[in-house]
């Protein structure tokens, strides 16, 4: 099979028309809804860039696979042993016509040419080359992280568009071969901040968006680090009033990047490639962008940030307009599954499930999600999460842990680890989160903390 991986920073689950927004235009993720299957409950397994990235090239965890923050952190590092078996590595070495578009974020020492990728399109130097070469003036922040209009494009000019182009163009190259290709296309959208052009502007009025319902959340109960990053931002006390042109842009950005997914479906279509290509949109990790009253997506394991958009269009084994309600950890998955898809034999030390399995039955759906965070710029802070489809439990190393029932608050807003009526659920995830720390090595599963998970 041909292989199209679209793969975003920071797009929240709730933010694809297909899952229930209100306002926002989709269409194109919204038919691969329709064309494949859309998976209800994929979790990210680290809700930061370059980790999570890790996990999708190696397979592994990234306590397994060594980067566990993102440049130029105090802990970064990039991935241990970039020479063993990556994915679009072993895709290169099977034959692969292989092209790596946009962003690359310091998971390996070396960029993905060093490693065979065929072509590689660099985001932030490239979009930069090429708006010089049009005669368009560099991009101007005056608003920090929390977006803007830039003045000087049309939507055709934004650099998502410019990615889409590429992503294109390397498609409508590889398939004149007599060989299957990979084409993973990474813009930065919808990651902050959210430059948007004029024409785009209007779309979704701030007056009409509603809040998330994450965001009347005053952290009562919650770990003191959380209002801590509200004030380094500058954001405490803000009201919706305040958010509600940042989410705005955010929006206007996830439509943006649709219309190029719009595009890719379309070349496929064109191309009479469709039916031998499986084609993927998902993400890195979401973006609280106002959930809980934060931005960006530290020092927490919200749902907001957690739970991400993945949707499949694998042709012979997606059933068209399928919903799977079961627990996905996405990068490892699809590290898993896009081998499969290849014919590559799946090296043994991956963590991932095959989806194809999964979909058809042929392996037992997971009991409970988890994920890992090690810190960020702000300074190290680590935590462990474990949810089952009711209940979430996050460990928080240095500070107080959070326990909610996502039943009665799907908003995360009351943390009740303090709360004895919940200590036979707290004990049961508990439980499960020392297994799954224990089954990957995890550092933090020690003689010191091995009496939590007991």
């Amino acid at each position: 099979m041909n292989i199209v991986l679209i793969h975003s920073d920071q797009h929240r689950y709730d933010c694809v028309g297909a899952h229930g927004h209100g306002l926002l235009q989709t269409p194109g993720m919204d038919r691969l809804c329709r064309e494949g299957v859309d998976f209800s409950h994929a979790f990210t397994p680290a809700p930061i860039c370059s980790p999570a990235r890790g996990c999708l090239i190696t397979g592994q965890w990234p306590t397994q696979h060594g980067c566990m923050s993102i440049p130029p952190t105090e802990i970064y590092r990039p991935i241990d042993k970039p020479e063993g078996p990556l994915m679009p590595k072993l895709l290169v070495e099977a034959g692969y016509s292989t092209a790596h578009i946009g962003k690359w974020h310091g998971e390996t020492p070396g960029e993905p040419d060093s490693w065979g990728m065929e072509e590689y399109i660099p985001e932030e130097r490239g979009y930069d080359a090429w708006r010089a070469e049009q005669g368009l003036p560099e991009r101007v922040r005056k608003n920090g992280w929390f977006g803007e209009i830039d003045e000087a494009i049309t939507p055709e000019q934004h650099r998502v568009a410019w990615g889409g182009r590429h992503a294109v163009r390397c498609i409508e190259k590889f398939s004149e071969r007599d060989a299957p290709f990979f084409v993973r296309w990474d813009p930065s959208e919808p990651h902050l901040p959210n430059m948007i052009p004029p024409a785009m502007k209007d779309l979704y009025p701030p007056e009409k968006i509603e809040p998330w319902p994450s965001f009347a959340d005053g952290l009562a109960g919650k770990p003191w680090v959380q209002g801590r990053q509200q004030r380094i931002w500058g954001v405490d006390g803000w009201s919706w009033e305040h958010w509600a042109p940042v989410v705005s842009r955010y929006l206007a950005d996830i439509t943006l990047l649709d219309r190029q997914v719009e595009m890719i479906l379309e070349t496929l279509d064109r191309l009479g490639l469709a039916e031998n290509t499986v084609v993927v949109y998902s993400t890195d990790h979401g973006d609280l962008c106002g959930g809980h009253g934060m931005m960006d997506k530290h020092f927490m394991m919200y749902d907001d940030v957690l739970r991400v958009p993945m949707m499949m269009r694998w042709p012979g084994v997606t059933e068209p307009g399928r919903v799977c309600d079961a627990f996905v950890h996405h990068e490892l998955d699809l590290a898993t599954s896009l081998l499969v898809a290849a014919g590559i034999d799946v090296p043994e030390h991956y963590e991932g499930v095959d989806l194809s399995k999964l979909l058809r039955g042929e392996v037992a759906e997971r009991e409970m999600a988890f994920s890992q965070y090690q810190g960020c710029q702000f300074g190290l802070y680590s935590e462990r999460m474990a949810r089952d489809k009711r209940w979430k439990y996050v460990w928080n190393a240095t500070a107080q842990d959070e326990f909610y029932d996502l039943d009665a608050d799907p908003g995360e807003l009351v943390n009740r680890i303090d709360d004895a009526s919940c200590a036979e659920p707290l004990r049961r995830l508990r439980a499960g989160m020392g297994s799954w720390m224990s089954s990957i090595g995890d550092p933090l599963h020690n003689e010191f903390t091995r009496v939590i998970w007991e």
